[in-house]
């Protein structure tokens, strides 16, 4: 038996350990229960050979002067450690499309991104100004994004929120080129054409349009970071702790089981892992029966299929940005819905920075969206034992990427040293998410409400975080977060924390 903590969260990824975080920030000793033998869930990152290699979040928003997680991060007192490279606003992403030989480099901050934009389409410059100044209007709907103190007031939203993303985008452009290139984000947040609701599209674009940011050295120093301010209260991050059983008396968690025979339990619990796999460690009854279809039957947004390249020394450019391969116009709204003799038709690839970077680079990452369906039928194996045909099937997709990325680097294969590759297997088994998710429910403007899950549950001490329950990625997640943590902690108390200890910035 462990000792009776504040409170007990379930899944040490980036809304678990934000959540711990903010409750240790107010006293609270909190205990992390991680799976796996690395936290930080999109955050973890692998070794090999002597180099580090992340496996979710390469990229950010928020974290330039002013921009909410740079204050999140000042509130908790973890900004200075992190080593951080801010992306040069000149060209923070770069489109190539292969069939036409089109390149757009898209700068940030607002003016400069709409005087980039109007530069490629000259005729469409009124339109894309009011494209930007909707996105930006349609973030103030939402005050938690900017730092907002909740008021009380019922919000009554503008009829542009609940439009699809690319109702919003045709309503103001018209050029089909420049409608596509507005929705270049789309594998950053799990873009689908008629569904995707317009302030998803316009907090991810606003997000990254407000600057950039990249870890230098990797994202796992952002999750030690974390566990740092909760041990630092007294609290605990615990490792190879998968929770098996959830008891339940008289609508309250009295305990939770892991397998390697801990008993942990505490006053107030946070499930920070997929609601599905919450249903299957809760007893029958404790959601209601209806709640508990419901989870089950949101749609999951699509998966992906990454390479991780060891580049041999001084061979490969560093890039100081993203970059996205385009086979033709026409495929930003379907990346997942390819025949899979077609694959891949588009991918992001980037060279993430070491402290003291070079003009070379050390590490190429490559991701491409997939559809959990082209490794079905291997979901019943484990990680390592997938059979020789998964392996095959692995290796002729990343041949078939490093085909396509040869048009742009004729010397890839020459600068190769190592490769390894991940599934959408690989994201269900590390990341416990439902076919491997890589951005957790998807929102459907068709019907918010039937995705849109409560941070309270019927269970009275246990409470929801994590990227299905609010917004994915590394700005949604820690703004849910907050909510969470509010629930026990009394509303506005860390968005008030946050604004009273950043207001010098």
């Amino acid at each position: 038996m462990k000792d009776k903590t504040d409170c007990i969260i379930i899944g040490g990824g980036i809304g678990g350990l934000f959540s711990g975080a903010f409750l240790a920030r107010n006293g609270k000793k909190v205990t992390v229960l991680e799976k796996n033998a690395i936290i930080g869930g999109g955050l973890q990152c692998f070794h090999r050979k002597g180099k580090i290699f992340e496996t979710g979040m390469h990229v950010m928003g928020g974290f330039g002067e002013n921009g909410n997680l740079h204050k999140i991060c000042r509130y908790l007192g973890i900004y200075d450690s992190l080593d951080l490279q801010h992306i040069d606003s000149d060209c923070i992403d770069e489109i190539h499309y292969k069939k036409t030989g089109d390149v757009y480099r898209i700068a940030s901050g607002k003016e400069n991104f709409i005087k980039c934009m109007s530069e490629y389409f000259p005729e469409e410059t009124g339109g894309i100004r009011a494209y930007v100044e909707d996105i930006y209007e349609l973030t103030e709907e939402i005050p938690l994004f900017y730092l907002k103190e909740d008021n009380g007031d019922v919000r009554i939203h503008s009829e542009k929120f609940t439009w699809s993303a690319d109702s919003l985008i045709n309503s103001h452009v018209s050029d089909p080129r420049l409608r596509e290139l507005l929705a270049y984000l789309n594998p950053l947040y799990g873009g689908v054409e008629g569904h995707t609701p317009a302030y998803v599209h316009a907090l991810i674009h606003v997000l990254y349009i407000n600057g950039a940011t990249r870890f230098k050295g990797g994202s796992q120093q952002l999750a030690d970071a974390l566990k740092r301010v909760i041990e630092n209260a007294g609290g605990n991050v615990l490792s190879n702790r998968n929770v098996t059983r959830i008891d339940v008396s008289d609508k309250m968690i009295t305990a939770v089981h892991t397998s390697d025979g801990g008993i942990y339990k505490a006053v107030n619990y946070i499930s920070a892992i997929h609601p599905v796999a919450l249903l299957r460690l809760l007893p029958e009854g404790a959601f209601q029966r209806v709640f508990a279809r419901r989870l089950n039957e949101i749609p999951d947004s699509y998966s992906a299929f990454s390479i991780y390249i060891d580049l041999k020394p001084d061979r490969f450019p560093y890039i100081d940005h993203t970059c996205y391969y385009m086979e033709d116009y026409g495929n930003m709204w379907n990346q997942d819905n390819f025949d899979p003799c077609d694959w891949p038709k588009c991918f992001m690839y980037m060279t993430p920075p070491d402290p003291g970077q070079g003009k070379f680079a050390n590490r190429l990452l490559v991701h491409c969206i997939m559809s959990y369906e082209l490794v079905r039928k291997w979901e019943n194996t484990t990680v390592g034992h997938r059979g020789e045909d998964y392996e095959n099937w692995k290796n002729e997709n990343v041949r078939k990427i490093l085909d396509k990325l040869q048009t742009i680097f004729p010397d890839i294969y020459d600068s190769i040293a190592c490769i390894y590759s991940a599934s959408p297997l690989t994201i269900r088994d590390y990341y416990n998410t439902r076919d491997g998710a890589i951005f957790g429910y998807r929102k459907d403007c068709r019907n918010l409400i039937f995705s849109q899950l409560p941070i309270h549950s019927k269970v009275r001490n246990l409470f929801l975080t994590g990227q299905n329950i609010n917004l994915h990625g590394m700005c949604g997640v820690p703004l849910t977060a907050i909510y969470t943590a509010e629930a026990i902690l009394g509303k506005n108390t860390i968005v008030k924390g946050i604004n009273d200890a950043c207001k010098d910035i």
